[in-house]
C-alpha cells in the first residue's frame, strides 16, 4: 500500500466501509472531512449497468443544478447581428463570429463553455477538430446551438451540467464544491 497522508488517512477512519451511507449520510461524512487548501469540486460517480456500444443505452443529457455548482463558467457566443447583442445583455463573456474562429484556429481557447445560433455552425465547422475533443463544440441536444441565446447563456451561467454515459456505463458529474452546506449537495445531486 503506498504511503498516504496523514489527512487522507484520518478521512478514512470516518468511513464505515461495512455500512451503505443514504445520501445525506454521505454528505453528512463528506462535509466532516479535512479538506486542502482550496475549495474542492464534489463530483458524483453513477454506475448505470448499461452498454453506450449500444445506441438505444446511450445516455446523455443536461441538468440545472439548483444550487449552481461553484464554479463560474467563461461563456463564449457565436453569433452576429441583433444575437450578438442579446449574448453580452445575457452576460456572455465573450461574444463574436470569424474572429473567434480565427482566434480559437491560432490556440485560444480560454473559455468553459461554447453557445452558437444555427446560423454559425458552418464556420464552426472549420474548428470542430479543435473543439470536439475538449467538449466545447456547441450541440443542439444540450441547447448550445439554439436561437434563444439569451436564455442558453443565463443556463450556463448558472450551473448548468452535461452529463453523458462513459464506455463502463458510467456517469461522472460534478454537483457542486465542499463549501456547499450536505444539504445543497443533496439538492443538487435530486434536482
Amino acid at each position: 500500500m503506498a504511503s498516504h497522508s496523514k489527512r487522507f488517512r484520518g478521512n478514512l477512519e470516518k468511513v464505515d466501509r461495512a455500512k451503505r451511507y443514504d445520501v445525506t449520510e454521505a454528505f453528512t461524512v463528506l462535509k466532516s472531512m479535512k479538506t486542502t487548501k482550496f475549495d474542492e469540486s464534489v463530483d458524483v460517480a453513477i454506475r448505470l449497468g448499461v452498454d453506450p456500444r449500444q445506441s438505444d443505452q446511450m445516455v446523455r443529457g443536461v441538468v440545472m443544478m439548483p444550487n449552481g455548482t461553484g464554479r463560474a463558467s467563461r461563456v463564449l457566443v457565436f453569433a452576429k447581428g441583433d444575437k450578438e447583442q442579446e449574448a453580452k445583455d445575457a452576460g456572455a463573456d465573450f461574444v463574436g463570429a470569424e474572429d473567434l474562429v480565427e482566434k480559437i484556429k491560432g490556440g485560444w481557447l480560454d473559455f468553459d463553455k461554447a453557445i452558437a445560433t444555427p446560423d454559425m455552425m458552418p464556420k464552426i465547422g472549420m474548428i470542430a477538430k479543435i473543439l470536439g475533443p475538449r467538449g466545447l463544440m456547441p450541440n443542439p441536444k444540450v441547447g448550445t446551438v439554439t436561437q434563444d441565446i439569451a436564455k442558453a447563456v443565463r443556463e450556463e451561467k448558472a450551473g448548468k451540467v452535461e452529463f453523458r454515459v462513459d464506455k463502463a456505463g458510467i456517469i461522472h458529474a460534478p454537483i457542486g464544491r465542499m463549501s456547499f452546506g450536505a444539504e445543497q449537495l443533496v439538492q443538487n445531486l435530486r434536482p
